[in-house]
């Protein structure tokens, strides 16, 4: 699918949809033309060669997905390659979706192979507000980038929700569940850090001035955004400490539980260790125990074990053991 917004001074934004005479459009005076092509067809990424006159190797790059994030500059155009994160939960971790950018002149195209709300968004700000196109195609490329980016604090806002989960549930009754949930979590901030630290040193580029299509006065704006993956990246930082914090108090929790089953163990041996010895002692063999021959020796031999199983347990308890 294609859909495309035109802009012309005086004339406002035209929506445009399918395949449409891009060659011819981008040639008018002062135009801005965003061009964004979804799941497209190989018919409808011809564009990209006969309209745009894209270079083959950025091509290959928007067909061949699942690249890491770069910058191009083709001088005539630039090439961008960015992700979109989605946190979906614990079992579906990180969904990563690329978004292809070309930057040129006075024509912006995106190309995408997954549909994401952050679309739905700016085609409805592109129709209802011209100021989006208005400004020209590096300010146009700026708000694309940074409603992917603004994409972000959903899913730190879930992250933190299952950091905060964790955390209850380290303080409260910990299971294997809660540790696989923590490697889990650290795996996806992990995975999360690794799109993110690439994206900060393009956006970091783009607010220097490094390329000519990035005017001065969009510069600042994109260093605004890299402001804002500096912060995602934080806090990153911040819910992996918490998460290690969880783990040694998960560890913590399961080697307290472990020295009491032992101290329950040792206590429970111990009561029965005096009783064995008597047993021992006067063996099971004779007529009257103890002492052979004595009628009361057993009932005596029962008394004094529960008498030292009791004595051993108050011992216990006056030391704190229980």
């Amino acid at each position: 699918m294609i859909k495309s917004f035109l802009y012309l001074p005086g004339d406002g934004v035209k929506v445009i949809d399918g395949i449409a005479d891009f060659d011819r459009l981008i040639r008018q005076e002062n135009c801005v033309l965003w061009v964004d092509l979804c799941k497209p067809t190989d018919e409808e990424s011809f564009v990209l060669t006969h309209d745009f006159d894209f270079h083959p190797l950025a091509i290959e790059d928007v067909i061949v997905e699942k690249q890491r994030t770069k910058i191009d500059d083709y001088d005539r155009y630039l090439f961008l390659v960015f992700q979109i994160v989605d946190y979906i939960g614990r079992e579906e971790g990180l969904k990563i979706s690329e978004i292809d950018m070309f930057l040129s002149r006075n024509s912006v195209v995106t190309v995408h192979y997954d549909e994401h709300r952050i679309f739905d968004y700016l085609y409805h700000r592109a129709e209802r507000d011209e100021r989006l196109m208005s400004r020209g195609v590096d300010f146009l490329f700026h708000a694309l980038i940074d409603t992917t980016v603004d994409n972000y604090n959903t899913t730190l806002d879930i992250l933190e929700y299952e950091v905060d989960q964790i955390e209850d549930d380290v303080l409260g009754a910990p299971n294997e569940e809660t540790l696989k949930s923590i490697f889990t979590l650290r795996r996806d901030i992990v995975h999360l850090k690794r799109i993110v630290l690439p994206q900060m040193e393009v956006l970091k580029r783009f607010s220097r001035e490094q390329f000519k299509l990035i005017t001065s006065k969009a510069a600042v704006y994109f260093s605004d955004i890299h402001d804002h993956l500096v912060r995602v990246n934080d806090l990153a930082d911040f819910h992996r400490e918490i998460l290690n914090s969880s783990l040694e108090v998960y560890y913590s929790s399961v080697s307290t539980k472990t020295n009491e089953i032992i101290k329950f163990l040792t206590i429970f041996m111990v009561l029965f260790i005096p009783p064995t010895f008597l047993v021992g002692l006067w063996g099971m063999n004779f007529h009257f125990m103890p002492e052979l021959e004595w009628e009361y020796g057993y009932i005596f031999a029962l008394l004094l074990i529960l008498t030292l199983i009791l004595s051993l347990l108050l011992f216990f308890r006056k030391k704190k053991w229980l």
